[in-house]
């Protein structure tokens, strides 16, 4: 296949769920790179904790952040781009706050949400920065939002459907995410494409979850890992393996990699 960049998805693709990136994955991309394919991070992650893995493996390319709402510039870590959402503050979270709930505020100056839990825990340890406000998301002071996170502990379409003319909805099984209407991974990626004069026809993409179905669908060739649901195999080209397999990898050495490929 000629490939000329690949876009990942972290969690559930790049990541083990220990958080870890195999050898196996980073091999793989470690070959892409010295083959001349460009490599790029596309994930709902906030910048602090993509960063470091980006740092890891090496890239030199910008980060795609919290679903494409910023792209981050891979040396200094300077927003390139960033789109806000716009809510009635007052109607999100009362809505919010009749269903038991975290809600997580990623805001261009920081994190903000109503508790603190183990993924919060977690993304203080790896982006070393600790959210700016922890409590009750109404008496804070905030603007700049760039993505709501609502935490439910289940699929909440009946909450999540009533902000479809306010902002972009992601459902997830454990709650929903809201950005910026014409917010997505995909979006962010064409942005880059121009930028780099690269036809989508061009790219490979790879994820996992309901917000990678988009760049999925559109780019020349769009994986989705064994580890996701129906709903995003069905709009890959490809399906691979499970991400503790090392689904990543498996695509990568069989079609990309010159001298794997068929």
């Amino acid at each position: 296949m000629d490939m000329r960049a690949i876009f990942i998805d972290m969690d559930g693709t790049l990541l083990k769920a220990s958080n870890y990136i195999s050898e196996r994955n980073k091999e793989a991309i470690y070959r892409l790179i010295d083959q001349g394919i460009m490599v790029f991070l596309a994930t709902g992650r906030h910048y602090e904790v993509t960063a470091p893995y980006h740092k890891e493996i090496g890239l030199q390319t910008p980060m795609i952040c919290l679903n494409g709402a910023s792209i981050h510039d891979a040396e200094t870590g300077k927003a390139m781009q960033m789109k806000t959402v716009r809510l009635n503050e007052e109607r999100f979270h009362h809505l919010t706050a009749e269903s038991p709930c975290n809600v997580i505020i990623h805001t261009a100056t920081g994190l903000f949400c109503k508790e603190t839990n183990e993924e919060i825990d977690y993304w203080i340890k790896v982006g070393k920065i600790p959210p700016q406000y922890i409590g009750d998301l109404r008496q804070a002071t905030y603007q700049d939002v760039l993505k709501y996170s609502v935490r439910t502990g289940a699929a909440s379409p009946e909450i999540s459907s009533l902000f479809k003319t306010e902002a972009g909805v992601i459902d997830w099984n454990d709650g929903f995410e809201l950005v910026a209407p014409d917010v997505s991974k995909w979006a962010a990626i064409k942005s880059l494409l121009d930028e780099y004069q690269i036809s989508p026809n061009e790219v490979a993409a790879i994820g996992d979850g309901p917000n990678d179905i988009e760049m999925l669908r559109h780019a020349g060739i769009g994986v989705a890992m064994g580890n996701a649901s129906e709903k995003v195999k069905a709009a890959a080209d490809f399906v691979t393996e499970h991400h503790e397999n090392d689904g990543l990898a498996e695509f990568i050495e069989r079609y990309l990699l010159k001298s794997y490929a068929v």
